[in-house]
């Protein structure tokens, strides 16, 4: 027996621990998830920043765009010009010939005169004439001559202002070639530093969407670990938990005898023990607390407390001091009563299921082992017993505030 209540005692412990880091666990995943939120909420807020940043890489890309379109008119205006220049030189080089041959034709007009004594008299030629048919053929020679010698001076001059206008032209295109170059590698410049400018807006861009995520990918990590650490918690608590129902089998095992001993008191109100806590009602432990095949329905599920079995009509006492808070049938627990507790500071309620009479009512304030009904069949029941909850808080039909009675009552 001392080594029963010695495994137990020490269980206790561990449960308690086990349950302490628990909360402590509990506790770091909220701050780590409140820290979480904040993240969102800070990238949230930086998303009017990093749409700035893109803004910026929009206007940016605009100005590069508009700055191609220059430079590209810019190369236009220089390959016109080019072609120009070219056009104007072939030009040139056309009336530098066409004047140079008028040259030679004009050269050999003087060599000629020069070999007729440097001089030919129109007059003479006309006088010399034989007849006045002679007269009239040399006339016409004559005209033919003159009109000639102006022709070629008047184009030799045309020329000659020509080639000069078109050499200015040429000097002018040049100038304005070298200025289109000159504008070209400005814009080509310019647009080098809108480039390395769109390059630093990007970095800036990419190294702040960076460091949110690597912040927030870190409390993520914590958080997942802090999970995983709960999942692992969680399992050594139901552990602890099969190790105690298993204790409390053998121990109960080792009182069925007196119990049995004791059946022919069995139907007295049972003696209320020390403490805070006693033990509800004389009988069989017969279930305890967790997952089990329901008796009537077949299927897995969380049996919310313990069963007491015993003949109908054996008495029902309050586990504890407190107020009635219910009283009268619920679904399945048939025959129902429940009161609300205060211990340290804490709020329980404790429930009675099951009985063959109500023997409390709502708002009543009742002492630990005063008579609250008695063991029945009723609700979904396969025969007669007491079902005895303890829930942390408030009743939740759900069950998530039930815990195992083992902790608190001795049975």
């Amino acid at each position: 027996m001392s080594t029963l209540l010695g495994g137990t005692g020490a269980l206790a412990s561990t449960l308690k621990d086990l349950k302490q880091e628990q909360k402590q666990n509990e506790q770091k995943r909220k701050n780590l998830n409140a820290t979480i939120e904040n993240k969102d909420k800070a990238i949230q807020s930086t998303r009017s920043d990093i749409q700035k940043f893109l803004d910026q890489v929009a206007k940016v890309n605009r100005e590069i765009k508009e700055t191609n379109d220059n430079m590209n008119r810019v190369i236009d205006n220089i390959n016109k010009t080019q072609d120009e220049i070219d056009e104007l030189k072939a030009s040139i080089k056309d009336l530098e010939k066409k004047i140079a041959e008028r040259d030679e034709v004009l050269r050999e007009r003087v060599r000629a005169m020069q070999a007729k004594g440097g001089n030919v008299n129109y007059i003479d030629v006309l006088l010399g004439a034989n007849s006045f048919a002679d007269f009239i053929d040399r006339f016409s020679a004559v005209s033919t001559l003159m009109d000639a010698d102006r022709d070629i001076m008047k184009r030799q001059k045309e020329d000659i202002e020509q080639l000069e206008k078109e050499k200015a032209l040429v000097e002018k295109k040049l100038a304005e070639l070298e200025q289109n170059k000159a504008q070209l590698e400005k814009l080509k410049a310019r647009l080098l530093d809108k480039k390395k400018e769109k390059h630093k807006i990007i970095d800036q861009l990419e190294a702040e969407e960076e460091r949110l995520s690597k912040e927030k990918q870190e409390v993520e990590a914590e958080f997942h670990e802090a999970v995983e650490i709960g999942a692992e918690l969680e399992k050594k608590v139901i552990a602890e938990q099969k190790r105690a129902a298993e204790i409390a089998r053998k121990e109960e095992e080792r009182k069925r005898k007196e119990r049995e001993a004791a059946r022919a008191n069995s139907n007295k109100i049972p003696q209320v023990s020390d403490g805070f806590w006693t033990r509800p009602a004389n009988g069989t432990f017969t279930s305890s607390f967790g997952w089990r095949t329901h008796p009537i329905f077949g299927t897995k599920r969380q049996h919310r407390g313990v069963d007491i079995a015993n003949s109908i009509g054996t008495p029902v006492v309050a586990a504890a001091d407190g107020v009635v808070s219910y009283a009268g049938k619920m679904g399945g627990l048939g025959n129902c009563v429940m009161i609300t507790h205060s211990s340290d500071g804490q709020i329980l309620t404790t429930v009675y299921g099951h009985m063959s009479r109500i023997d409390a009512h709502v708002g009543q304030v009742i002492d630990k082992g005063t008579q609250v009904g008695a063991i029945g069949t009723t609700g979904n029941s396969t025969g007669p017993h007491l079902h005895f909850e303890i829930h942390i808080g408030s009743f939740s039909a759900s069950g998530p505030s039930a815990v195992n009675p083992l902790r608190y009552v001795s049975f």
